[in-house]
C-alpha cells in the first residue's frame, strides 16, 4: 500500500492513487452536497494511505479548500500530505473571467494559502489559459512563488501543446493537466511525447470518462437523464460493448472494469499518479483496489487494441 511515487521531477512523492475533490465543497459542480460527508472521504482517504489531495478554487468555488484545509489541521504531520490545487478564473460582479497575470496568480496563491491553513502549496496549476498574458511570464510568476518556498511543484491545466511549450520555455513546468481516458486518447498524439521528453507529468483528469468506464452502466441506462459527451447513444452503446471486454479481463482478476482501466493507466511511461473522484467514502477505498492489479504485457496490449 505504502509505495511512493516521484511525480515527474518533482520533489513530491505520493500513493499513486490521489482523491480528486470537486465532490467536496463543490456545491457549484454538484447540488445537495453533504460537507460533512466531504470532509469524511478526505479523512478516509488520509487514514488509508491516500496522500495526494487534487482540489481547486473553482471548486465551491472556494468551499472545497477550506473544507481540506480543515481537515488536513486535523492531523498532526501536515508534511505528509501533497495537496495540488488551480486558479485561472477571476469573478467580476457575476462574471467569471480567465485571467493568468502574473499579479491574479500571486494573489491566488496567497488566499488558497489561507484557506487551506497551510504556508505551502505542493502543487499549483494555472487551470485554463487565457487570451492575453505570455505562458512564460504566468510560469516565472509561480517559479518566483517556488522560490519564496510558497508552492513547491508548477502545473498547467487545459493549455494545448503551443501553449504548454510556450510555458515551458525555461523548463519549469512539472505538471500537465488534462483529459485523457481510453475514449478520449488525443493526449498521446502530442502532450505525451513532449512531456516524457521533458520530465513532466501528465496527470489526466475525467479518468473514468464520467462512469462510462466503471461498468456501471448498461442497455437499459436512461440516457435522457444523463448530461455530457459520453453520453451521446453512438458513442455511448460502442463502448459498452468494448466495456464487456474489460469485464471479462477484470473478473479473471477478481477485480471491476474501474481498477483495470485505472491500472492500465499507471503503466503509461507519462503517468505517475491518477486522481480518481469520490462521493462516498466506500469509493475512496474503491479506488485503492487498482494498486493489486498487476496488468501483463499482453493485457495492457490488449487493453490499448480494444479501445484504439
Amino acid at each position: 500500500m505504502e509505495k511512493k511515487v516521484q511525480i515527474g521531477k518533482t520533489e513530491l512523492y505520493v500513493n499513486p492513487i490521489g482523491l480528486g475533490t470537486n465532490a467536496v465543497g463543490g456545491h457549484n459542480i454538484f447540488p445537495n452536497l453533504d460537507e460533512e460527508a466531504g470532509r469524511e472521504l478526505v479523512r478516509k482517504g488520509l487514514a488509508n494511505g491516500i496522500n495526494f489531495i487534487d482540489t481547486a478554487y473553482m471548486y465551491g468555488p472556494k468551499r472545497s479548500e477550506e473544507i481540506i484545509g480543515e481537515v488536513i489541521k486535523e492531523r498532526a504531520n501536515r508534511s505528509e500530505i501533497v495537496i495540488a490545487t488551480k486558479a485561472a478564473h477571476q469573478f467580476i460582479g457575476n462574471d467569471i473571467k480567465i485571467n493568468n497575470s502574473p499579479a491574479f496568480l500571486i494573489q491566488s496563491v496567497e488566499e488558497a494559502l489561507q484557506r487551506l491553513q497551510t504556508d505551502y502549496i505542493d502543487l499549483f496549476y494555472i487551470h485554463f489559459p487565457d487570451p492575453n498574458t505570455p505562458k512564460d511570464e504566468a510560469v516565472g510568476a509561480l517559479k518566483q512563488l517556488k522560490d519564496e518556498g510558497k508552492i513547491r511543484a508548477i502545473g498547467v491545466s487545459n493549455f494545448t501543446i503551443e501553449q504548454i511549450k510556450e510555458a515551458n520555455k525555461d523548463g519549469y513546468v512539472d505538471v500537465i493537466q488534462d483529459e485523457y481516458n481510453l475514449l478520449n486518447r488525443a493526449a498521446e498524439k502530442e502532450l505525451f511525447p513532449y512531456a516524457v521528453e521533458n520530465r513532466i507529468s501528465f496527470i489526466p483528469y475525467f479518468p473514468l470518462a464520467s462512469g462510462l468506464l466503471t461498468g456501471k452502466y448498461d442497455k437499459q441506462t436512461n440516457l435522457a437523464e444523463k448530461r455530457g459527451k459520453f453520453f451521446e447513444r453512438e458513442l455511448f452503446e460502442a463502448t459498452l460493448v468494448k466495456v464487456e471486454k474489460l469485464r471479462k479481463l477484470a473478473s479473471t482478476k477478481g477485480a471491476e472494469v474501474a481498477h483495470v482501466v485505472l491500472a492500465w493507466y499507471l503503466t503509461l511511461d507519462v503517468i505517475d499518479v491518477i486522481i480518481p473522484g469520490a462521493k462516498r467514502p466506500d469509493q475512496v477505498l474503491q479506488n485503492l483496489k487498482t494498486l493489486e492489479v498487476q496488468l501483463t504485457e499482453e493485457e495492457i496490449q490488449e487493453i490499448d487494441r480494444i479501445f484504439q
